[in-house]
């Protein structure tokens, strides 16, 4: 059991963040024990197979042997929601022997895994390059893994913000906590988190509470350390619609967006064409089809290219997804 033992200082400074790397590094738990996180299976298959060759043993290293992960990758948020760029800067300045701790502290009571036991090289030079190639690993898993489904994913975590911020204005402090998880329990002062391995209090002192909604979190997951600023990542809500398939654009609701001419128009855009063959098809002067091309392609939604002395039209991917002949990415 791990408490965060918060004072008047603590609750005042209680924030919501939301943090890419953190969500980077509960998403390697999954990789690790999927059974655990039976949602995420299609997303853990094409997350597998796009992995670089090579970084799969490096990634499952980080994730312990009780599923604990190093505190030097999931450096608290400074602001509500920092770019993974931003948090990957703050993970290559660790100080190179709280490098080698967290890593240990990961995997304690075992010994490192072989592809980390550079961290008990004597020296800095062996912890500095396994540093850096930590963070190359993690930059191309999150190209890969994470950032074509980071839209979708925000969007789910800002909506479980939305929500407990409600519960925080109409309930108070305390219902906020207690609602975040079963195994959370809020009492005179105190957040008690249960069924964890680790078992000491982290005092607050005036350094506030960051909560991180997560759709790959199963439970609760504070920091390892007793010594960190009170942390904790949950489980976000809505994490059930996240893979599901997106409803198809409704025809009639691009018409009443667009109006009738410029829905047309997108339609037979699928292929290029010239302004005359427009014309031609919508049985209207060259002259009205122009007036609505520098609209639709004003707004992005039609690209054109020259083609000798004609100019072809057709619609941009954008346009594409409104008319609902492919899905929007990620």
């Amino acid at each position: 059991m791990i408490s965060f033992l918060l004072g008047v200082d603590d609750l005042a400074d209680t924030r919501f963040a939301i943090s890419p790397l953190g969500e980077l590094m509960e998403s390697l738990r999954v990789l690790r024990a999927p059974a655990l996180h039976p949602l995420h299976h299609g997303w853990r298959r094409t997350a597998l197979a796009a992995l670089a060759p090579g970084d799969r043993p490096l990634l499952s290293s980080l994730v312990g042997p009780t599923l604990a992960l190093p505190d030097f990758l999931t450096p608290r948020p400074a602001v509500h929601a920092p770019a993974f760029e931003e948090e990957l800067a703050v993970v290559r300045a660790t100080p190179l022997e709280v490098v080698r701790h967290d890593l240990r502290a990961a995997h304690a009571p075992r010994p490192l895994p072989p592809v980390l036991r550079q961290a008990t090289a004597p020296g800095e030079e062996p912890v500095r390059e396994l540093l850096d190639t930590l963070c190359a690993v993690l930059a191309r898993y999150w190209e890969s893994a994470l950032l074509p489904y980071w839209p979708r994913i925000r969007l789910v975590l800002e909506a479980d913000v939305r929500h407990r911020a409600g519960q925080l204005a109409t309930g108070g402090a305390g219902a906020l906590l207690s609602g975040l998880h079963p195994n959370l329990r809020w009492r005179g002062g105190v957040l008690t988190i249960a069924r964890m391995i680790g078992r000491h209090e982290v005092a607050g002192e005036g350094r506030g509470l960051r909560l991180m909604p997560s759709v790959f979190a199963h439970k609760p997951a504070p920091p390892i350390s007793a010594e960190a600023p009170p942390m904790l990542a949950y489980p976000g809500r809505g994490t059930a619609t996240l893979w599901g398939p997106e409803p198809a654009p409704d025809a009639s609701a691009l018409t009443a967006l667009l109006g009738a001419p410029r829905t047309t128009l997108l339609r037979l855009l699928a292929e290029p064409l010239p302004t005359v063959e427009l014309a031609r098809r919508l049985g209207v002067t060259p002259s009205a089809v122009s007036q609505q091309l520098r609209v639709l392609h004003a707004t992005g939604l039609v690209t054109r290219v020259r083609d000798g002395r004609r100019v072809l039209y057709r619609r941009s991917p954008l346009a594409e997804q409104l008319a609902g002949d492919r899905p929007a990415p990620g």
